[in-house]
């Protein structure tokens, strides 16, 4: 298993996405007093999907921040914040809020470096729960991570996994420029054992949970469990699947992508719970396309979301979702 492969390891204690999230902030305010964290009920209430809970009681109303509900107002206070050269990390509570701050991500915090000559950086780490699956309907449903892997000067993470969860806010408040971590919704209840081994994870380069030879499932955040259990029934019909967590949305590892889709015969199948017109998926493809395109055995295929407003009926849902059946389905067709 290569680095950050499956959660689990002897004798780990056991945990949930949404505890080793809290254990990440724990350690960050901790080890440096210019972090603080803030955000809509963060404090008092301990977040909207408890991931924050206790740790005001730990470090203080100065350090855990109840804001009001404005986001471009506390995103704003947080880029002047790491300008003034704090370490802020800014919760907003559903991805569908950060359209009310996408001026000050695009315009200010992703652009001022460039526009002041390199002189000042924006040390900004922004949280944020995406995805569908819960039944929240279309105004907080959305998987816009797309739409922010688009913009240069800021990082882009999909945090997938429990050892991802627990270690990838350390090395993204060491970035010198914002940082955005999407964390799927469904996934904050998700438990199993951290690698107590693993101490540091790497934000440039893909992960690989699954070897395979006969294609490459790529996926990220919420659909990364729904790639690797594809890849489990393909298996019992004697294919083997690779399987790419690509971790980083912004910058994307071409490299071990394109690597894994040469080594899996040229076949590959790109997983995106976003839109498929001009989504991550299409980037994706076209990547695969441009640098492995004498390679490629089949068209590459894509399984994304319906492109409709995401409903509240469960079962219309998970029919405008990707599922398992959908997955296995595209890898049948480039196996051929």
């Amino acid at each position: 298993m290569r680095a950050g492969g499956t959660d689990g390891a002897g004798g780990s204690e056991a945990t949930t996405y949404r505890e080793a999230l809290r254990e990440a902030l724990r350690e960050a305010l901790g080890a440096d007093e210019r972090v603080f964290l803030m955000g809509e009920d963060v404090g008092r209430y301990g977040g909207c999907f408890g991931v924050s809970l206790g740790l005001l009681e730990q470090f203080g109303p100065d350090r855990v921040r109840d804001t009001p509900l404005s986001e471009s107002a506390f995103v704003g206070a947080g880029i002047g914040a790491a300008l003034a050269g704090m370490r802020p990390i800014v919760e907003i509570m559903t991805v569908n809020f950060s359209l009310l701050a996408l001026d000050q991500i695009l315009n200010n915090a992703a652009t001022l470096r460039h526009m002041s000559g390199g002189q000042v950086g924006v040390p900004l780490v922004i949280r944020m729960t995406t995805g569908a699956g819960r039944q929240l309907a279309a105004q907080h449903s959305h998987s816009l991570e797309g739409w922010y892997a688009h913009i240069p000067g800021i990082r882009v993470l999909a945090p997938a996994t429990l050892q991802d969860a627990r270690l990838l806010l350390a090395p993204a408040l060491a970035d010198p420029d914002p940082v955005l971590i999407f964390e799927h919704g469904t996934l904050y209840n998700t438990a199993g054992n951290l690698d107590p081994a693993v101490h540091a994870v790497d934000l440039d380069h893909a992960a690989v949970p699954r070897e395979g030879t006969d294609l490459t499932v790529v996926a990220y955040g919420g659909c990364l469990s729904k790639a690797l259990a594809a890849a489990q029934e393909l298996a019992g019909d004697g294919i083997s699947a690779e399987v790419i967590d690509l971790r980083s949305l912004r910058p994307l590892d071409d490299a071990t992508v394109v690597g894994s889709v040469r080594r899996t015969h040229g076949r590959a199948v790109v997983v995106d719970e976003g839109w498929r017109s001009g989504g991550l998926s299409a980037e994706i493809s076209a990547r695969i396309t441009e640098q492995a395109f004498f390679d490629l055995d089949a068209p590459v295929e894509r399984v994304c979301s319906a492109e409709v407003p995401i409903p509240y009926a469960r079962q219309l849902e998970e029919a405008a979702l990707p599922q398992v059946s959908g997955i296995v389905a595209a890898a049948r067709r480039v196996v051929g």
